[in-house]
């Protein structure tokens, strides 16, 4: 006698499933396709559920019950029209014809082994800084313990660290290491990710390197300084300063600027160019200006909701400062910095530098790769004045 959808679904959960896979949604679907796994979380036998939306991929965590009703109503609701469980001793195939009339295949399997050992879900991640190894600044910080264990509260700013660490990483090979490296940091702050660039490259890396950070915030530049003699860190140094005043010694090799409020972020970019540096990472924040300054009657009916023209604005300044870079002679990368549930502040442009543009011929090709994007949205940025206006 054949099965329902549900009871195939039951069937197959209580002979312990080992795989399942929905597939061939509908086209405009939210979700495409489903996996779902076995895990072992505290000890427990749990199933994972892996939902493909778009290009992201979304994991949740559940247990027998919610597996079946979850799987069950996506199948009855003409979510997918194809299903594939595979338990320890069947396996199942649901298809769904055009009236969306289900067909229940089941076949024994010959063997009775696991296709898939259940994974072991609690398994630490491998972070290039590590857990249990005692870092001096993350202690002193407050994002570790003596003993090297990642404090509950700051596990944001740990994983934020490592994610940094791991953009420069993927650079490295565009960095001379025959030399000593010069880096700046705009508008520094804290320094966690400052003390954590020196610490990875310096100490973990061996490179020879020379770092500078810049802020406005004397206690805090002060603090920073004392902690860097404090750790033996010999060659970082902080500054209190303005970015757009700053002129520093060359050459330099990289420019960091996390966070760098509004047009502060334009006058580091301007400052990498015309230093001409190797690579450049920038975490821009609050881009007020875009905002003010945009006018395009085409966009009206979005520009006319604040919270809309505010987050536009703020991708459009993004995408606009990448543009400016690639004319300037940079491979140019947006990338999502962390979680979007953590900050929408999220967005790191990385730039490689890989050709140079001769300083009479910047203003002119910058002017060629925006000039269409400034007449359409109305704004004259100051990256794009900083670069093709003569002071």
């Amino acid at each position: 006698m054949e099965q329902t959808v549900k009871e195939a679904v039951t069937d197959a959960v209580k002979e312990g499933l080992q795989r399942l896979v929905l597939s061939n949604a509908p086209k405009a679907a939210e979700i495409s396709k489903v996996k779902v796994y076995p895990v072992i979380i505290g000890g427990r036998q749990c199933y994972q559920i892996e939902e493909y939306r778009g290009v992201q991929v979304f994991h949740t965590n559940c247990g027998e019950e919610e597996v079946e009703h979850k799987v069950t109503a996506w199948l009855e609701d003409g979510c997918f029209k194809q299903a594939e469980l595979t338990s320890v001793f069947s396996q199942r195939t649901i298809l769904f014809g055009k009236k969306g009339n289900a067909t229940v295949k089941c076949r024994r399997r010959q063997d009775v082994e696991p296709l898939v050992v259940p994974r072991e879900h609690n398994r630490k991640k491998k972070y290039l800084l590590e857990e249990g190894v005692p870092v001096p600044f993350l202690i002193d910080l407050g994002v570790m313990t003596k003993e090297g264990a990642v404090v509950k509260a700051k596990y944001d700013k740990f994983r934020q660290i490592n994610r940094f660490l791991e953009f420069v990483e993927d650079i490295l090979p565009a960095l001379p290491k025959e030399r000593e490296l010069k880096i700046l940091d705009f508008g520094c702050g804290k320094s966690y990710l400052t003390f954590a660039l020196y610490y990875y490259l310096h100490t973990v890396k061996k490179y020879s390197i020379r770092i500078v950070g810049l802020d406005l915030k004397k206690d805090v530049i002060a603090h920073c300084n004392k902690l860097a003699v404090s750790y033996g860190y010999d060659k970082l140094e902080f500054l209190c300063g303005d970015i757009a005043d700053y002129t520093g010694a060359l050459p330099v090799d990289m420019v960091v600027t996390l966070h760098a409020c509004d047009t502060a972020t334009d006058y580091a970019l301007y400052k990498a160019v015309c230093w001409e540096a190797s690579v450049v990472l920038s975490v821009p924040c609050c881009q007020h200006e875009w905002n003010r300054q945009m006018e395009c009657e085409a966009l009206e009916p979005f520009l006319k909701y604040g919270i809309v023209k505010e987050r536009m604005s703020a991708l459009m300044t993004d995408a606009f400062r990448a543009n400016v870079m690639e004319a300037c002679g940079y491979k140019t990368q947006l990338l999502e910095f962390i979680d979007m549930e953590h900050t929408p502040k999220n967005i790191l442009l990385r730039a490689v530098k890989k050709e140079t543009i001769k300083k009479d011929a910047l203003s002119e090709r910058v002017k060629q790769k925006t000039e269409g994007i400034i007449e359409y949205c109305g704004t004259k940025p100051t990256l794009y004045c900083l670069l093709t206006e003569k002071e």
